[in-house]
């Protein structure tokens, strides 16, 4: 019954806070936040900003990190994502939001992301760095170096966790490339919009995680983010929101209250899809008619497919032409398998500059030709010019 009038109170609250109407492509943001980041996820494109550049504490949203380089160690064969770990008395006796977990008990790493992306756990936050890195230490040292390497020129990481203590800074530009980095993880969404779960520890004891980002469950679209507050860096808010093909980030820092935060990032969701919109062209797998033909191929035209969606990024004011090009790799010759990438197809824009790629794959095996299908090729074209 408890559980039953939290959820029932919480719904009442978001619904009266969260909603805001978009039924306008000329949608005015008031600049009611230190600063804030929108973006488009497929291209970077920047819609919205404000303050974009200015260091500020990000309080749990360096979490974000956390996850990134988690999920970089499960994808590089570093780390399962099914092993267990012991977990430390240093992370068991973190403070702030947490995960109650067991010193010197046996967690699984997935369990650990989880509470982290879930409930914004501090002690699953050490625990996961001391296992990718060795040590905590170590961990903020490949932080830093991982933020250098994106490009977040105004940001230093002095932990895992967010909480106070040390020169740590960041901006909402840089979180919003740190976020951009987090989502290209596809096993991060297995986490992100789940709700509200019972965790279960070895000793049967549980804790009720609750998403700290309340927009996965309120807002259309919304399906990943992070918080993050402390009494310096104030209310915060990365998030990311899909409708149609339309993906796109928001970051909000310094609001001052935990209300201001989720509808500052829902204006900024109204406002991108409200006045822009992706076009798939080609779809991922899908064949693409041709005349390509291939070296000393029997197969003409080929059958190819593109590897990634081709899109096309604008406002929804802007009519854009695309020009498709196709460009094969000149080493190809028969025979070839399927599934082999021969050359890439981009889409431009009228100045020139590449708005889409990617690499193109056969679809089928490609056989050489014989002798006589040479023959009859050279009949073919003989033929025809007659």
């Amino acid at each position: 019954m408890k559980k039953l009038i939290f959820c029932l109170m919480t719904l009442f609250i978001l619904l009266t806070i969260l909603f805001v109407p978009i039924n306008s492509a000329v949608y005015a943001l008031s600049e009611d936040v230190p600063s804030y980041y929108l973006i488009d996820f497929d291209t970077g494109t920047v819609l919205k900003k404000h303050n974009e550049d200015h260091k500020r504490p990000i309080a749990s949203m360096v979490k974000i990190m956390t996850l990134v380089l988690t999920f970089e160690a499960i994808e590089d064969g570093r780390l399962d994502i099914d092993k267990t770990v012991v977990v430390s008395e240093t992370a068991s006796g973190m403070g702030g939001s947490q995960m109650f977990l067991d010193a010197n008990k046996e967690y699984k790493v997935r369990d650990l992301i989880k509470g982290v992306i879930i409930c914004s756990a501090n002690d699953a936050s050490v625990a996961l760095a001391e296992e990718v890195s060795g040590s905590v230490e170590g961990f903020i040292n490949d932080m830093n170096a991982k933020a250098k390497e994106l490009g977040m020129n105004n940001t230093r990481f002095s932990n895992t966790t967010g909480l106070p203590g040390g020169e740590q800074y960041s901006t909402a530009k840089d979180v919003t490339i740190m976020t951009r980095e987090l989502l290209k993880h596809k096993e991060y969404f297995k986490y992100s919009t789940i709700w509200m779960e019972d965790f279960v520890h070895p000793d049967k004891r549980v804790t009720q995680m609750v998403n700290t980002n309340k927009l996965v469950r309120f807002y259309k679209g919304c399906d990943g983010g992070k918080t993050g507050f402390t009494n310096n860096a104030m209310f915060c808010l990365s998030a990311t929101a899909q409708r149609n093909d339309l993906r796109v980030i928001a970051t909000v820092l310094g609001a001052q209250d935990s209300k201001l935060r989720f509808k500052k990032v829902s204006e900024l969701f109204n406002y991108a899809f409200a006045n822009y919109e992706q076009k798939v062209i080609f779809k991922a797998g899908e064949t693409i008619p041709n005349n390509l033909r291939i070296k000393k191929s029997k197969q003409e035209p080929i059958d190819i497919y593109p590897e990634n969606d081709v899109k096309v990024f604008s406002s929804k004011k802007q009519k854009i032409t695309p020009n498709v090009i196709i460009t094969l790799r000149e080493d190809l010759k028969a025979p070839l398998k399927a599934d082999t990438i021969i050359g890439t197809i981009t889409v431009k824009d009228k100045e020139g500059n590449t708005i889409s790629q990617s690499n193109l794959r056969l679809k089928k095996d490609i056989l050489k030709q014989s002798y006589w299908d040479s023959i009859k090729h050279v009949l073919k074209k003989w033929s025809i010019g007659r």
